[in-house]
């Protein structure tokens, strides 16, 4: 298994694909041992990297995740059944905006385009546990969010607006607590305030 993530994390870096670094995809494992997760609905599945660090955890752990590139998609199938994981992980082909799920799982994890993450949360709230948490990677945006005014790209500065955006949206929120952590590129760990 070691050497297939390595395989995955080389390809990520070929083709260019974001996938979590080191420093967050430990933090989220850890997180999910801590709190004893084991459904999990990730939004932006990449190459499946994630998915199956989440699936090493614990053998009853099984994960849904939606993936709107179809590249992407294939690439992660592949990878799903090279780690033996299909029982476990569920790749949904579909942009997330038109995906209708009923169930509930016990931790969200968004890690798709980071100019919809408000709206990922606000339209995936409902299938969270009770108890359950949401968890945002890339708060940072190596390191561009609180400096939109210095970045010369007017669409790298709209979609670094729009995270600064999330940002204030999670501390503003009156159903969710977050907890903010300087780990990897950024990690926010919200849970539902005690009513």
């Amino acid at each position: 298994m070691v050497h297939l993530l390595e395989e995955m994390e080389q390809y990520a870096d070929e083709q260019n694909v974001p996938i979590m670094e080191k420093e967050g995809i430990e933090f989220l494992t850890n997180l999910i041992k801590e709190k004893e997760i084991k459904t999990v609905l990730e939004i932006g599945t990449a190459i499946g990297y994630s998915a199956i660090h989440m699936c090493l955890i614990d053998p009853e752990i099984k994960v849904v995740t939606v993936e709107r590139d179809e590249n992407r998609y294939q690439e992660a199938f592949k990878n799903i059944e090279k780690a033996e994981m299909r029982d476990r992980i569920r790749v949904i082909t579909a942009d997330a905006f038109d995906v209708l799920l009923e169930e509930k799982f016990d931790l969200i994890f968004i890690d798709a385009a980071k100019s919809q993450y408000t709206k990922f949360f606000e339209k995936f709230k409902k299938n969270l546990n009770q108890k359950g948490i949401i968890v945002t990677d890339n708060l940072k945006f190596h390191g561009l969010v609180g400096h939109a005014e210095e970045i010369e790209s007017k669409n790298l500065r709209s979609m670094v607006r729009k995270i600064q955006n999330y940002l204030d949206f999670l501390k503003t929120n009156e159903e969710f607590t977050t907890i903010f952590y300087d780990i990897g590129d950024g990690v926010g760990v919200s849970t539902r305030k005690n009513k």
